[in-house]
């Protein structure tokens, strides 16, 4: 029977796998290979159809994601990359907008710029707001940079043109000139990959795309070839960072959209439940190895957006990382994992991350040459988590190394024995993630008090309870399959794909004519890009939102509009839309004050997803035998004897009060004191406060 579909989720420092057929669905979860993660990938599909019992024939689609792209960008291991750009703008993406995160702070840290300025190269050329050429381009000056391009080892480039946005034609011509004199030098144009006003955030999105697109494409045709030569002649879809599926191809010229890819996919996952279970107000918590991702989901959507800052430096706020320019689902993601490593900074503080120890060397309960204190360090020697059955018994790990790391590091430094200093680390990092969700919350405008915690991820039921405490939170949902709940999400994603382009108009004087062939042409364009990924004769349907705003005003409204074609009359009809709009986020409007502008135009094309086959449901039965261990309590501050059940046998209705564990295969949930865990039907752990149970 041929219809076993694959969710592939690459993480820093797990790998992820979910197979499902036949109604039946089995995970695994093994070690990313950093070296070359398509090792890794493989032997998680190995271990999948060997516990599925179906070979590569039987498999009709591989959809895959992976947080290799936002790994490299956040840990700067992309390729040696080239800025070339308009003379007078060599600066732009160190200069910025000039906006702080914190007017007042002194001491403020911004994220170095993914080009060094000796990279950076300026030419002559210059086109106007109406794309007119002012300085045409002379592909001499392209030819002339060769010599120095090459002696800086220059792996990839990124070109990023004034007005490139209304007329690509500089562009392309200096594309055809570095193509021509090095074929296999990847290319970038911030008009293909970003083709919007706005040059600092668009140079820093052509930017970022060429700082990995050697590593990912080079990854993608490996893996591809891989999976090939292994018998599989299905298609290798990848999740983006929009929530929707695209092709190799289409991964392999804009990786920059793989970005939130993994992210994506817990997102996706969700939402999903969040509709299931009829959760108006959601909030995700997704923690593997190296990052931690939290995503508001209302009414089974998780918010959107055009725009994504990575690696924000300055207390999670918003202005305090990189801007990258893309359709993304809007989630806040810091450098907070199980690998995440635990210091003493340079006034004597505990921190914990952004930087993780990933999978090689791992932290250093994984005996692989890892030294220094992690997370998952922390919950070993906190008792958290059982060496013995790590990964369903499948690696041990090496509790007398965990301990070792934390004393070596932090005991002395801090003054506190060594279960004190793991608890600090697990303190430190959930602390990091509570603030990360406040400020997350406030920049979207939402609350967290009266929201369901969606935990999954290999490390997020571990921290979850404590989360929740943190954020005033009363119920917290651990799904089946939480330990890879962004491979589950993978299944359920459609294919889709957006395009968000500049096409100034105003209300006033609307080009109706002009407007609607633009957009239709976009809209095939964005279609061919689904046909790709979608199902051999799936529907495909198309969406189109406009960015609008009050003439003179800095920042725009995404508003839906109807498809064209359009008419003069229109435009009315877009300014009530408009105005309804605005009135709802601000509360009034100008009226007539002022005409209304349409900066942008995100035209989105997306087929069904395939509906989620797999069985839900608990075990049946009584309680499930309970061992116990030793592990901290943090309400009692000390090792207490706790119970350890097995989740796999515990049957629907089965209520455990806090404190306590239920371990898993590919993860373990913590219940602390203050929550009682209860079985649900379809077999998800619920926790809910004491007062509230």
């Amino acid at each position: 029977m041929n219809d076993a579909r694959i969710g592939l989720d690459i993480g820093g420092t797990f790998t992820d796998i979910v197979l499902e057929h036949a109604g039946r669905r089995v995970t695994a979860k093994v070690l990313t290979t950093p070296g070359d993660p398509a090792t890794g990938a493989l032997a998680a599909i190995d271990a999948g159809l060997a516990a599925a019992g179906v070979g590569a024939e039987a498999v009709t689609q591989i959809v895959h994601g992976t947080t290799l792209a936002t790994n490299a960008l956040i840990e700067r291991k992309g390729a040696r990359t080239a800025l070339i750009t308009t003379q007078g703008f060599r600066d732009t993406i160190e200069i910025g907008t000039e906006g702080r995160p914190d007017q007042y702070d002194t001491n403020l840290d911004k994220p170095p710029p993914l080009v060094k300025r000796r990279h950076r190269f300026a030419v002559r050329e210059r086109l106007n707001a109406r794309g007119e050429a002012l300085i045409a381009l002379d592909p001499a000056d392209i030819a002339a940079l060769m010599p120095a391009l090459d002696a800086a080892g220059i792996e990839s480039v990124a070109i990023g043109f004034i007005h490139s946005y209304v007329n690509s034609a500089h562009e392309r011509m200096a594309r055809d000139v570095l193509h021509r004199l090095r074929p296999d030098l990847p290319v970038t144009l911030s008009s293909e990959v970003s083709p919007e006003f706005r040059e600092y955030e668009r140079f820093v999105t052509a930017c970022a795309n060429a700082y990995v697109q050697p590593l990912m494409a080079g990854y993608l045709r490996r893996f591809e070839t891989a999976l090939t030569a292994r018998g599989f002649r299905c298609p290798l879809l990848l999740i983006v960072s929009s929530g929707g599926l695209a092709s190799v191809e289409t991964a392999a010229r804009f990786p920059i959209r793989l970005v939130e890819s993994g992210p994506a996919g817990g997102a996706i996952f969700a939402a999903g439940l969040a509709r299931r279970d009829e959760l108006v107000r959601v909030l995700s918590f997704d923690m593997g190895g190296t990052t931690a991702k939290i995503c508001v989901i209302d009414d089974a959507k998780p918010q959107t957006s055009r725009a994504f800052e990575i690696a924000r430096m300055y207390r999670f706020k918003k202005g305090s990382g990189l801007p990258v320019r893309i359709p993304v689902i809007e989630m806040v993601e810091i450098g907070a994992g199980g690998g995440s490593i635990a210091r003493i900074d340079a006034l004597g503080r505990l921190t914990v991350g952004p930087d993780s120890a990933g999978a090689d060397p791992g932290p250093a309960c994984y005996a692989r040459g890892g030294t220094e204190p992690t997370v998952t360090d922390a919950d070993v020697v906190l008792g958290r988590v059982d060496p013995m059955h790590f990964a369903g018994g499948r690696m041990q790990l090496d509790a007398k190394a965990a301990d070792g790391a934390v004393a070596r590091a932090l005991t002395g430094a801090l003054g506190i024995a060594t279960p004190a200093a793991a608890f600090g680390i697990a303190e430190t990092v959930e602390e990091n993630m509570a603030q990360a969700a406040r400020i997350h919350a406030i920049e979207s405008g939402a609350t967290l008090p009266g929201r369901t915690l969606i935990a999954f991820g290999g490390a997020a039921p571990l921290h979850a309870a404590r989360l929740a405490e943190k954020l005033d939170i009363e119920r917290v949902l651990v799904p089946r399959g939480a330990g890879v709940g962004s491979a589950v999400g993978f299944l359920r994603a459609p294919a889709s794909y957006e395009i968000v382009r500049t096409l100034y108009q105003k209300l006033g004087s609307f080009e109706s004519a002009r407007v609607g062939a633009e957009l239709a042409t976009i809209a095939e364009e964005v279609r061919s890009f689904v046909r790709i990924a979608a199902a051999k004769d799936a529907p495909i349907e198309t969406s189109i939102t406009a960015f609008m705003r009050y003439a003179g005003q800095g920042h725009e409204i995404a508003v839906d509009l109807p498809a064209p074609p359009y008419a003069a009359a229109d435009a009315a009809r877009f300014k009530r839309l408009f105005e309804t709009a605005y009135e709802r986020l601000y509360g009034r409007t100008i009226g007539d004050l002022a005409d209304v502008e349409i900066t942008a135009w995100a035209i989105r094309a997306s087929a069904p997803p395939v509906a989620d086959l797999a069985p839900r449901g608990a075990a049946r039965g009584g309680a499930a035998a309970v061992t116990r261990r030793s592990v901290f309590d943090p309400s009692a501050q000390a090792f207490v004897e706790m119970p350890v059940h097995d989740r796999a046998s515990l049957a629907a209705g089965v209520a455990i009060p806090g404190p306590a564990l239920i371990t898993e295969d590919e993860t373990t949930t913590f219940v602390t004191a203050s929550f009682v865990a209860r079985i649900t039907e379809r077999g998800d752990i619920e926790l809910v406060r004491r007062s509230q149970s």
